[in-house]
């Protein structure tokens, strides 16, 4: 099931999405389906005609997982971690499909990063990884922005990874995904930069979902970004990139710098 979250007048709604590509419609379900389920209603937009938003503003916390890919750790020169690299974005930083990533006026040096996205949709803490499926919601594409520069001069990745519009999330949460040999492709204006897949991750999802909740407790609506595959690259202004992931669909979002 793909759950959107969307504007067609004012005031935000989620929905289901349904239909073949290029004909889609969705269905405005009631209120908030992290906590009253998803209950359809009766009204029916074509997707064409409403603007999809980030599928979740977290009320709480975006986790990021650095290197958890051995060629993105080699390509930068780094080892790979023998424990999780965590770390947090603020909900600040996310943005839906089609929004602008906006350049930050400290960095020269911002980078794409295309990753899957854990959803969780209860409250949880210290989850062993056979109960890990019972606390997700769903799973959708994000690009964990990076400024380059900043990250090497700071003594932690706050500022480089945290910066507005830095975690684009989208374009709907996908509840019904196997994700272990899922292909996750990261486009910089149209150019396949990236081409992985959840197979190569050193920890898989439910051991990373696990890990995280011995860190944090985890609240509906956090976000888990889980690692990007090799061949990162840097963006500027007036470029596009897409991520997409097999089984949930396409991500995209200009760059702009003011």
């Amino acid at each position: 099931m793909r759950i959107a979250r969307f504007v067609v007048d004012s005031d935000p709604l989620y929905g289901v999405v349904e239909g073949e590509p290029g004909s889609e419609e969705i269905t405005v379900i009631h209120g908030d389906p992290f906590f009253n389920g998803v209950e359809r209603t009766s009204v029916r937009h074509k997707l064409e005609d409403v603007r999809l938003l980030a599928p979740i503003i977290p009320r709480s916390k975006v986790i990021g997982v650095g290197r958890n890919f051995v060629e993105h750790a080699k390509e930068l020169g780094n080892e790979v971690p023998a424990q999780p690299l965590l770390f947090l974005k603020p909900n600040t930083a996310v943005v839906g499909p089609n929004d602008p990533v906006v350049l930050p006026e400290f960095s020269e040096e911002v980078s794409f990063e295309a990753e899957l996205c854990v959803v969780i949709g209860r409250i949880c803490k210290d989850v062993p990884e056979e109960r890990v499926d019972d606390v997700i919601f769903g799973y959708t594409c994000g690009n964990d922005l990076t400024a380059r520069d900043v990250q090497k001069t700071d003594l932690q990745w706050t500022r480089a990874k945290g910066f507005d519009t830095s975690a684009p999330l989208g374009p709907w949460i996908e509840t019904d995904l196997d994700t272990e040999d899922l292909q996750i492709q990261g486009r910089l204006n149209g150019e396949v930069r990236q081409d992985g897949s959840t197979s190569q991750m050193i920890r898989g999802v439910r051991e990373l979902v696990s890990l995280v909740s011995q860190a944090f407790t985890l609240l509906p609506g956090d976000v888990i970004m889980t690692g990007t595959p090799a061949g990162v690259g840097l963006v500027k202004e007036g470029d596009r990139f897409e991520v997409e992931i097999e089984g949930i669909g396409r991500l995209s979002n200009p760059i702009v710098r003011r």
